[in-house]
């Protein structure tokens, strides 16, 4: 990594040629401005950044629509049913982001609905981060902040031949993003460098010959971006085994709601046998009966592989069970099942 002073040399140039190229290359989102216009409501900010997390933003694009449409101010989401929020949700992962979007909407609303205008004051709000924060700060309020998401960080990596591995290399990728943010069109600027990770600067195969900075990138010099960023050898990833249980009486199954915190918390679910992250389940269903086999469903978390099995069973006879609620099968998709749970009540409906 070369000295602050160096970093510094060419700034200007990498921010006014990178800005000169997103006014005519600036992706079309629907979260966004026109380049150049004025600063972006922060509610369609804010929330467009949680839901992007991990997420790309095809699979973001449609949930984006569906929420700002039924609530389409922070104030109407703060007054919004737990239940209804995480519904919405469902299918979209990380299903934390969903409680601390309603967390901080919440806060928000308390404060007479306006988002302070300040990084720091951001980061005081539940679940905002040092990168949702800078981002909301930057794009829609026009504050110098350091934005750096994963995209920005490959672009960095190569611009300065940053070679220490990942995470690892973090501060100094911030540090260099620091060094070229210039003080006007901050956000602008974090929306070029996303999106020339995202359409130039990608992966695999850069297009290095469309990119606007190739000239300042010590990467392209030495002829070889893809080898960054290097990246630290990934743990293996464990595979857990549980089951689900699908109960039907009479044109309905029986679903519950998980507990608040924790893995998928505050969604409805099929009953399962208490597998996680860290366990698999202990099999026992939740009422004696005639249990059969309705197939394996296998899904992949952020930490682990899950092989659920689904087990089958008719309560026609009125068998007790804890609290839950009995949902109409002609309406499953409306519960709001979170994907794991969503891809068993298909193989069970499949073999009805």
């Amino acid at each position: 990594m070369q000295t602050s002073g160096e970093t510094n040399s060419g700034a200007g140039t990498i921010a006014g040629d990178l800005l000169a190229w997103y006014d005519v290359h600036a992706r079309r989102l629907p979260w966004r401005r026109l380049p150049g216009e004025a600063p972006q409501e922060p509610y369609r900010v804010w929330l467009s950044e949680v839901m992007l997390q991990q997420t790309t933003v095809a699979a973001v694009g449609p949930y984006f629509a569906k929420f700002t449409q039924r609530w389409p101010a922070v104030i109407d989401l703060a007054a919004a049913d737990d239940a209804d929020v995480m519904a919405a949700w469902a299918g979209l992962g990380y299903y934390a982001r969903a409680r601390n979007l309603l967390a901080c909407a919440r806060a928000v609303a308390a404060m007479g609905g306006a988002f302070p205008d300040t990084e720091e004051a951001l980061r005081a709000l539940p679940g905002l981060g040092a990168y949702t924060a800078a981002a909301v700060a930057a794009i829609a309020f026009g504050r110098r902040a350091v934005v750096v998401d994963a995209n920005v960080e490959r672009v960095v990596a190569r611009l300065f031949a940053i070679t220490e591995p990942l995470p690892g290399a973090r501060p100094a990728i911030r540090e260099a993003t620091d060094a070229i943010t210039p003080e006007v069109r901050a956000g602008d600027f974090a929306q070029a460098m996303m999106d020339l990770g995202a359409t130039v600067c990608t992966v695999k195969a850069p297009r290095c010959l469309l990119c606007p900075i190739r000239d300042e990138c010590r990467a392209y010099a030495e002829g070889d971006p893809e080898r960054l960023p290097v990246k630290a050898a990934k743990k293996a990833r464990p595979t857990r085994r549980g089951r689900a249980f699908w109960i039907v009486r009479d044109g309905t199954v029986w679903l519950v709601r998980r507990p608040g915190k924790g893995m998928l918390g505050g969604m409805r679910a099929l009953p399962d046998d208490g597998w996680n992250a860290r366990a698999d389940g202990h099999g026992e269903p939740p009422l004696a009966g005639g249990w059969r086999s309705g197939g394996l469903v296998r899904h992949t978390f952020s930490h682990f592989d899950l092989e659920l099995q689904l087990m089958l069973c008719d309560a026609a006879g009125g068998a007790s069970l804890a609290e839950g609620e009995w949902w109409p099968l002609a309406g499953i998709e409306e519960a709001g099942l979170p994907t794991v749970f969503a891809k068993a009540a298909q193989l069970a409906l499949a073999g009805a």
